[in-house]
C-alpha cells in the first residue's frame, strides 16, 4: 500500500557563513541574515527547491545550505525542530559570537 506523500511545511534556506561560520538565513531579496526573523518563509516546494540551488550557488560565501523547517510565529518564521532552536542561538562555547553579544547587552 503507497503512503500518501507528506504535506511542505514552510521552510527557510539555511547555511553557515563560510569566513565566520555563524549561522545565516537566506531572505526575500537574497542576502544572507544571522537573523531567523529576516528569514524569507517559503511555502511552495518548488519554489524551496529553486532558492536552495540560489543558496547552494554562492560556495564562496556560504556552506552547508539546506532547507530548515518552520512556523510562522508573531515576529516572522520560528523553528520546529530542536536542532534549529539550538543552531540560530550560535555556538556553544561562551564568549562567543550570537551569545557574546547578548551576554552584554
Amino acid at each position: 500500500m503507497a503512503r500518501a506523500p507528506r504535506p511542505f511545511t514552510p521552510k527557510v534556506v539555511t547555511a553557515n557563513d563560510l569566513l565566520e561560520g555563524d549561522v545565516v538565513y537566506l531572505t526575500e531579496d537574497d542576502q544572507w541574515t544571522r537573523r531567523l526573523s529576516e528569514a524569507e518563509i517559503i511555502t511552495d516546494e518548488a519554489h524551496a527547491q529553486l532558492r536552495l540551488l540560489h543558496g547552494e550557488r554562492q560556495p564562496e560565501v556560504v556552506v552547508g545550505v539546506y532547507l530548515a523547517d518552520v512556523s510562522q510565529g508573531d515576529n516572522g518564521p520560528e523553528p520546529t525542530h530542536f536542532r534549529e532552536d539550538f543552531r540560530r542561538t550560535g555556538p556553544s562555547n561562551y564568549p562567543h559570537g550570537k551569545q557574546e553579544v547578548s551576554a552584554h547587552v
